[in-house]
């Protein structure tokens, strides 16, 4: 049998589900590990297949990687479980099918989660042991992440010439999750060298038949669809797949006038779901020629005119401030509003909101910044963080604030949950910062995550914060680039308290053309500083600027008053390089931040008089 020669002569079937069946039959274990613990069970599901029609087998080693079998302590087993997955399809097989290696995707939604190296390491131990046993080909699917398997599918082509099956998973109809469509993924494996691109689990014949009809024929490569047998429903807890096999029968005729040259069954599928295929197909030949429909994204158009300059354009040409103000940690808002008032009358340009800062519950950002907005006229910054909502919620938490019309965010990535109020609370982090960067980028075009079109376009403005208390300056700086790269429009620094150090920052960054704020928090008091200085990781401050806090003593008016003189120093060299200022309130004692403003406003005020006299 050629694998190759005769995919291009006659449409072949591929097996359904093995966990389903293992499932249905109350097994709730490594399924992977039964290739050892039960081998005849695993045979006779794979000659259940072969004789419902199957003429692709693939082996039971779905998870059989070292970072998914480590969670059963089955790490050191990899190479046995896949060598003994390959043997019993084979064996299954009696050279009456192809029998396919198969090697499922390692990362999720949070690639933070796993490291392309450990996804390499793990994925080239599985590889090998599967080729010990002589696969007729390698099936590489579900794979979320395109990243993953355009790297996993070089490994595979630079370590044999066997037939490779590349199957992506939907995240929603026609996209992947990063947003790419359909048709274009399938165009970057073909040109990778993959024999067949696909698709596989997730969604039913409907869904993948509709995706289906903005794909077009590959030039070399042939389609293969693996659908599940329907939408899951929870019923009991138990996920049930509804789908009668004549359906998924009927279905496989119009996968096959859509392109599928290869339909096999994924979740919910049974040998009877496969026997039906069998049936519908026959001996019918893959199509050579399709219509393909052309992709629509309907994204209006709405006239947003700027009531004012967004804020990273406005610190291209002016001095612009920002005071960040924490949101209270209590109910009741009078002192919050009071602050943000005499703010205002100081003459920032935007007050900036935490998202829940240090990990801990604090009243919504977004709510305090509508307030703002409706109340005080005030133009607000409202920070994102990847740490307290799922992919899910940060998209519509996105959509809320577009909704309302609060534009100038700031996304960070936040600070782990351990370190705050609540140490067993869940940090989610779907998203990276970088990734959240992209995500918004990506609303503002109008499309969401999974490219959907959300119908309109957004308005964000983009700022992402940049670290400068770190040990290699240069390695922030590409972090910054990286940034920007992905849609970052401006920088928000942490606090600095070295004059030095905003010299170090000017070098580093000045061939940027991205307005960068820099961050200035006064001090309150010896013990505030002390702190800072022994437990804030990364920030050290000043020999001189200790000495000075600790003279004030336990006195809170000359700390105060040092405080802020401190702080005047600070603001006065960033001024000389940069036209925006950062201030960060402490401990919401926005007395010290409006003074600081009040005194960048004068002196910004003097200097441009006396070059009007000159002039």
């Amino acid at each position: 049998m050629n694998f190759r020669k005769e995919l291009k002569e006659r449409m072949l079937i591929g097996e359904g589900a093995m966990g389903t069946l293992l499932y249905s039959n109350g097994i709730d274990q490594c399924y992977e590990e039964l290739n050892c613990t039960n081998p005849d069970q695993i045979e006779s599901i794979h000659r259940a297949y072969l004789e419902a029609g199957a003429d692709i087998l693939q082996s039971n080693t779905y998870g059989a990687n070292f970072n998914k079998l480590k969670r059963y302590g089955l790490e050191d087993e990899v190479s046995r479980i896949n060598r003994q997955g390959v043997i019993l399809a084979k064996k299954a097989a009696k050279g009456k099918a192809y029998v396919f290696g198969t090697i499922g995707a390692q990362r999720s939604i949070r690639k933070s989660d796993l490291s392309m190296e450990e996804i390499k390491r793990g994925f080239r131990e599985q590889l090998y042991s599967l080729l010990m046993e002589n696969p007729d080909g390698i099936l590489l699917e579900t794979f979320y992440d395109l990243e993953e398997l355009e790297t996993v599918l070089q490994i595979v082509k630079n370590e044999t010439g066997l037939p490779i099956i590349a199957n992506v998973s939907m995240h929603e109809l026609g996209n992947l999750q990063s947003g790419i469509h359909l048709n274009e993924a399938f165009q970057k494996l073909e040109q990778l060298g993959a024999d067949v691109v696909g698709v596989n689990c997730r969604l039913g014949p409907h869904h993948m038949i509709r995706a289906l009809e903005e794909v077009s024929l590959p030039k070399q490569a042939s389609i293969a669809i693996y659908p599940n047998a329907s939408l899951p429903d929870y019923v009991d807890g138990r996920l049930v797949y509804k789908a009668v096999p004549e359906y998924f029968g009927s279905s496989a005729l119009e996968l096959r006038e859509q392109g599928a040259a290869i339909i096999g069954g994924c979740c919910g599928t049974t040998p009877l779901h496969i026997q039906a295929v069998k049936h519908a197909i026959g001996s019918l030949a893959p199509v050579k020629e399709k219509f393909t429909k052309s992709r629509e994204i309907e994204v209006i158009e709405v006239n947003d005119r700027e009531l004012e300059l967004p804020l990273y354009e406005k610190a291209k040409t002016e001095r612009t401030i920002l005071v960040e103000l924490d949101p209270p940690k209590k109910l009741g808002i009078e002192s919050f509003m009071t602050g943000a008032e005499v703010l205002k009358k100081a003459g920032v340009d935007s007050i900036t909101l935490a998202d829940n800062s240090l990990a801990s519950p604090r009243i919504s950002n977004d709510a305090l910044a509508n307030l703002l907005k409706n109340q005080l006229n005030i133009n607000p910054m409202v920070h994102i963080t990847c740490r307290d909502r799922n992919l899910i919620g940060l998209q519509s938490h996105l959509m809320g604030l577009q909704t309302v019309g609060l534009n100038e965010i700031l996304i960070i990535t936040g600070d782990p949950s351990k370190i705050g109020d609540f140490p067993g609370a869940t940090s989610v982090y779907d998203l990276s910062s970088f990734d959240l960067i992209s995500m918004v980028k990506q609303f503002n075009e109008g499309l969401s995550y999974s490219g959907q079109s959300l119908g309109q376009r957004a308005n964000f403005k983009i700022a992402a914060a940049f670290n400068p208390n770190v040990k290699y300056l240069d390695k922030a700086v590409q972090r910054m680039e990286k940034k920007i790269a992905c849609g970052a429009q401006s920088f928000l620094t942490q606090p600095i308290y070295s004059l030095e150090q905003i010299e170090e920052v000017y070098e580093a960054t000045k061939h940027l053309e991205t307005p960068i704020f820099i961050g200035i928090m006064p001090l309150t008091s010896t013990r505030n500083a002390e702190f800072i200085h022994n437990e804030i990781p990364g920030i050290k401050l000043p020999d001189n600027v200790r000495r000075a806090m600790a003279l004030a003593g336990d006195d809170p008016v000359k700390s105060r008053i040092e405080g802020v003189n401190i702080a005047r120093e600070l603001v006065d060299s960033a001024r000389e390089k940069f036209k925006g200022i950062y201030l960060i309130t402490p401990f919401l004692r926005y007395e010290m931040t409006a003074e600081l403003t009040k005194y960048i406003r004068k002196v910004d005020s003097k200097q441009t008089s006396e070059v009007a006299v000159h002039e």
